[in-house]
């Protein structure tokens, strides 16, 4: 018999079990799931025989290989596991399979191959939309039609607990006539949450809408790090480059979709009617509270579920010509901004641009948390966290 230790109030109950990567001073980085305060070694779970796949994918410090063995694999694992603790450990986990977190090391838990961010919430666009263009039309004529997105930078996705360095860039002074070249003075955070696909698609074939969650392996927490200044001068006519590039966090745990389910919910009425290929006839949202924090003190409280775009439609649209997706690309949500101030997920939107308050300074740490449900039901992605450095000295 085993005893877990899961706390009230736990992110992490036998509802849950989500997927990372982990090392401790005697582990080699390898996969793991989260369970209360432990971490259940998966790899040494299966060296013992108790699945029907070959143990290595789990020695591996990326969950790339376990993932693409099939969303019908990696969810029979997980209820296989599920089934064992509930049983406390039913012969199969042993206490020697379970590691203290304090004692063990996170990783970015998959190897990102390609991201794509999106701008799917429509209260976040109008904010936008009304203070850089024309308040009165602040939504441009495609944004109800579909998901609008950008090709974002994979290589700088680092995870919860790395140190974010301000960047550098150039931005336009209030009435000069020329850029200058310096820290970004206007830097932001982005509240998102980002999928993880688990199967890959071929080039040319679109991924039919109904089918969509069957390449959707799982969902954690993305601080799309912005620099507002830089983004503001670099983005017309071709939208974000450098303003987004330098950094983004993402929490370490994998909440698999399945574990999802109960929270099942409508989004909001789209209107126009979207295209055929962006239909859906079944609730495709999902009700998980969202807040973020600057150095502890609550800035946003939000909620997936405000989002105007699906997943099931990101996916859809952004495969529809073709573009084929692999297994460990992300597509982050964009920033996600619920009705009313308190529900806004970026500064730009909190501070009215500056207006109403500061952008974040060297030493600000910023912490996204996510939850859905509540007591041993409760499902949650832990936190994604980041601490604000001071720009280089030098100039490149």
């Amino acid at each position: 018999m085993i005893e877990l230790r899961i706390p009230d109030g736990s992110d992490f109950t036998l509802a849950n079990l989500p997927y990372g990567i982990f090392s401790t001073a005697d582990r080699s980085p390898r996969a793991g799931m989260a369970v209360g305060k432990d971490i259940l070694d998966l790899y040494a779970l299966a060296r013992t025989g108790a699945f029907d796949f070959d143990p290595e994918v789990f020695n591996q410090p990326v969950l790339n290989d376990f993932i693409a063995l099939s969303k019908c694999v990696t969810s029979r694992a997980r209820t296989q596991v599920q089934g064992w603790l509930r049983e406390g450990g039913a012969g199969v986990v042993r206490p020697e399979h379970l590691v203290p977190m304090s004692e063990a090391t996170l990783h970015l838990p998959v190897r990102i191959g390609d991201y794509t961010d999106f701008y799917s919430s429509i209260e976040h666009a109008t904010n936008v939309g009304r203070m850089f263009r024309d308040p009165e039309n602040a939504l441009l004529p495609n944004w109800r039609h579909l998901p609008v997105g950008y090709h974002g930078r994979a290589s700088s996705i680092v995870v919860s607990g790395t140190d974010v360095r301000r960047p550098l860039g150039q931005t336009m002074l209030p009435d000069a006539d020329r850029p200058v070249f310096g820290p970004s003075q206007r830097l932001d955070f982005e509240l998102e949450v980002a999928f993880v696909i688990g199967k890959e698609s071929r080039l040319g074939e679109p991924v039919p809408i109904a089918e969509t969650e069957d390449y959707i392996f799982g969902l954690f927490l993305f601080n799309d790090w912005s620099a507002r200044d830089i983004q503001r001068w670099e983005y017309v006519p071709l939208g974000p480059f450098l303003g987004k590039s330098f950094a983004s966090s993402v929490s370490p745990w994998i909440v698999p979709l399945e574990a999802l389910e109960p929270f099942r919910v409508a989004g909001p009425e789209q209107d126009p009617e979207v295209l055929p290929y962006l239909r859906t006839t079944t609730p495709a949202h999902y009700d998980i509270d969202l807040r973020v924090t600057i150095n502890d003190r609550t800035v946003c409280r939000s909620n997936f579920r405000h989002l105007y775009w699906s997943m099931r439609q990101q996916l859809a649209h952004h495969t529809s010509n073709g573009c084929n997706v692999r297994v460990g690309d992300l597509l982050a949500s964009g920033t996600i901004s619920g009705p009313g101030v308190d529900a806004y997920g970026s500064l730009l939107e909190i501070t009215e641009n500056g207006k109403r308050g500061e952008f974040l300074a060297d030493g600000d740490t910023v912490t996204l948390h996510g939850h859905a449900g509540a007591g041993s039901s409760r499902v949650g992605f832990g936190s994604a966290t980041g601490t604000v450095q001071a720009a280089l000295n030098n100039q490149p």
